[in-house]
């Protein structure tokens, strides 16, 4: 048993959990109608909310088109931003013997009003957003999205493709390296989500949108191999990394598990800002509602961790215990560090900065 240590130090958290509250606003990236109620049942490709959005842009600078001062120009324009503008509304209009007026060119709205001018967004197109993942509306935000809350099973990657789906999950791997590769893509897997250690074949990634699949999760992808896999129709996620290392075991033991079951594969690009990450989500029953994943964690004996520079990139330890001042490392700089016993049995020192926890 290791005795706690107290420590401010903390570090992200990547949720590998079997069982968790997963909990996510769904939020348009401009006012728009919210089109689910509170307590409705969605599915990830379902519409929650959509938007009107102008495709293009349209600059009317009132102070040089009617040759006066900006002052005067923001004294004739009566708009501000939001408000909306039909085609031919009048913008300004100047008075006197030389009597001038600027029309809007075409349907949109105002995003933007200074300096004698008006920016329009012209030519309306519809955006969508979708659920992102299956589950209950528990919070409805005006005018932006809803939360939604489903309980299960929880797996963050860090990469995606940016496209999301559902499907029967099945492993295409017994190790948790095994490699995808086109020779065992069949008529069998059409619709389903294909679980592989590693990808660093082209044609495995055609293969599987040739089929074709729902989703593929995979522990590495070659870096070469991004462009292609930005291009694919099926949403792709990666759980570790770049290059031929596979996955790691305990995201490798849990997916496992829960082999032919009904996962969201959702692509959604990692943002340090937001929190948003791509993940895979096993929706489960539940006598109970589980606790909800935390953010942060603070480094203390016992956690388990998951290194993320070189030579152990990818692999996952225990934190036995933090070294005491700073540590002296192989380049020569001087760090906060802490020793990691390897599942290898290994122990190693390695700087708190390339430690994440895993939970």
């Amino acid at each position: 048993m290791f005795a706690p240590v107290s420590t401010s130090s903390t570090t992200t958290v990547a949720h590998i959990l079997p069982l968790t509250t997963i909990q996510r606003e769904r939020l348009l990236p401009v006012p728009g109608r919210v089109v689910v109620r509170i307590s409705q049942k969605v599915t990830p490709l379902d519409v929650i909310a959509e938007a009107n959005y102008g495709q293009e842009h349209a600059l009317l600078d009132v102070a040089s088109e009617m040759g006066i001062s900006e002052a005067a120009a923001e004294d004739l324009i009566h708009l501000r931003t939001g408000d909306r503008v039909e085609e031919n509304q009048v913008i300004a209009t100047r008075g006197g013997l030389s009597r001038k007026t600027i029309r809007a060119p075409r349907n949109g709205r105002v995003v933007a009003v200074g300096g004698g001018r008006l920016l329009l967004e012209v030519g309306e197109g519809t955006y969508e957003l979708r659920a992102g993942m299956p589950g209950i509306v528990t919070r409805l935000i005006p005018e932006r999205g809803a939360e939604i809350t489903v309980n299960g099973a929880l797996i963050q990657g860090v990469w995606g493709n940016g496209r999301v789906d559902i499907g029967l999950m099945l492993p295409l791997l017994s190790a948790p390296d095994e490699p995808l590769v086109a020779s065992r893509m069949d008529v069998s897997l059409r619709g389903s989500i294909l679980l592989a250690g590693a990808c660093n074949d082209a044609d495995a990634l055609r293969a599987a949108g040739d089929l074709p699949v729902r989703g593929l999760i995979l522990g590495s992808i070659s870096s070469d191999l991004l462009s292609l896999a930005m291009q694919v129709r099926y949403p792709l996620v990666v759980l570790d990394g770049f290059g031929n290392r596979g996955m790691n075991s305990a995201a490798y033991k849990l997916l496992i598990t829960n082999a032919r079951r009904e996962v969201t594969v959702n692509g959604e690009p990692f943002n340090r800002f937001t929190g948003a990450a791509p993940e895979i989500i096993i929706p489960l029953p539940v006598a109970q509602q589980p606790p909800m994943p935390q953010a942060v964690a603070a480094f203390t004996p016992g956690l388990q961790v998951r290194l993320l520079r070189a030579p152990h990139v990818g692999e996952i330890g225990t934190l036995v215990r933090l070294l005491p001042g700073l540590t002296v490392m192989p380049s020569g700089l001087r760090v906060p560090a802490g020793e990691v016993r390897l599942e290898s049995g290994a122990g190693v020192a390695v700087p708190l900065v390339n430690l994440e926890c895993l939970g």
